[in-house]
């Protein structure tokens, strides 16, 4: 099997089974819990996944926050209409961003977005990627809560009608332009009764980047360049985490943002350090993971770097298997899809 080859990670998907909106109760999806090793598999809910934990496991979540960060505006002089997707600042107002149509903007151009609120454009790069300053008095997330709209994926056609849906429940530090989405399936109360089973429960955040679901448009995978993201490990979570891995205790990532931060971290430095530093980490079979046991996530876009690290992390027959019987018992796949666990059966309780 030829792993660099982009087409290895392609597959067809019945675009019916691509959730438009979120789930009324977020624990009350499917949930497929498939042995990484064998491609056993139990077809559940999510509210049961507590059952596949046991006392002494430890479950990272990533608590990065989404903004509101799809603006619409237009321009000063024409009043032509332009679209800004805030991706990451880089200094104090000044945010990298898409902008559509990007034919239409150059630098000094002055979109406004409301009358107290507008941008210059001070770079214009490629593929839509641009440079502003924003303009504006006060607090910027109060005029991205008036103006903004959630970065909803492309493949999402539907409006959101509430906002905090595309964030999860324990979602703490803004800076991301997609949501983590293997914690949208949390509610608090499954949260605690986690805890109470004596499942420890850590916090790293990592700022997703659109790059993490774009396809890969490269044919030879490797040739792909991998976007970077900025994440944040605490000396606190650190130390448990080494602790966990000294006690032979499982490490269980909430999804594959949460699993590139400890990948990336125990790669560069052999055990997990504090740290707030980028990562491009890129992951495709074949690939040994050092830092997690399980993970929980979501049914990822064909040819996305996603696919890609869950067939590292399991097997690409694995991931093919399950994501064909996903498609057959109509689980709803991406961003508000339904869940997967990928674990050693052996070892749930």
């Amino acid at each position: 099997m030829n792993y660099k080859d982009i087409e290895t990670y392609n597959y067809d998907l019945d675009e019916s089974l691509i959730a438009q909106s979120p789930i009324k109760n977020r624990d009350h999806s499917k949930l497929l819990v498939v042995d990484k090793k064998t491609g056993k598999y139990i077809d559940d809910a999510f509210y049961n996944i507590i059952n596949y934990l046991n006392k002494g496991d430890t479950l990272v979540l990533n608590n990065t926050k989404v903004m509101p960060s799809r603006i619409i505006g237009y321009k000063e002089d024409t009043n032509a209409k332009i679209e800004v997707l805030l991706l990451k600042e880089l200094e104090t107002d000044i945010w990298e961003c898409l902008v559509r149509p990007q034919k239409r903007v150059h630098i000094g151009t002055n979109i406004k977005f409301d009358d107290a609120f507008k941008c210059e454009v001070i770079k214009v790069l490629n593929d839509g990627i641009t440079h502003i300053k924003l303009i504006y008095d006060g607090v910027l997330l109060e005029h991205l809560d008036k103006v903004g709209a959630m970065p909803l994926p492309p493949y999402i056609h539907e409006s959101l009608k509430d906002n905090s849906r595309y964030n999860t429940v324990y979602a703490l530090k803004y800076g991301s332009a997609a949501a983590p989405t293997a914690g949208l399936h949390f509610t608090k109360e499954l949260l605690n009764k986690i805890k109470e089973k004596g499942i420890n429960i850590l916090y790293v955040t990592l700022n997703v980047g659109l790059g993490t679901f774009r396809p890969v448009s490269e044919s030879d995978i490797t040739k792909h360049d991998m976007h970077k993201e900025l994440y944040e490990i605490s000396a606190e979570v650190a130390s448990k985490l080494n602790e966990c891995k000294k006690n032979n205790q499982r490490i269980i990532c909430v999804g594959t943002t949460s699993l590139r931060t400890l990948e990336a971290n125990i790669q560069k430095y052999g055990e997990f350090k504090s740290t707030i530093e980028e990562t491009g980490i890129f992951i495709f079979p074949p690939y040994e993971f050092k830092s997690a046991d399980a993970l929980i996530t979501n049914f990822h876009l064909p040819k996305s770097t996603l696919v890609m690290l869950v067939s590292a992390f399991s097997s690409l027959d694995i991931i093919k298997n399950a994501y064909e019987h996903a498609q057959k018992e109509k689980y709803k796949f991406f961003s508000f899809g339904d869940a997967m666990f990928l674990t050693d059966l052996k070892e749930d309780k």
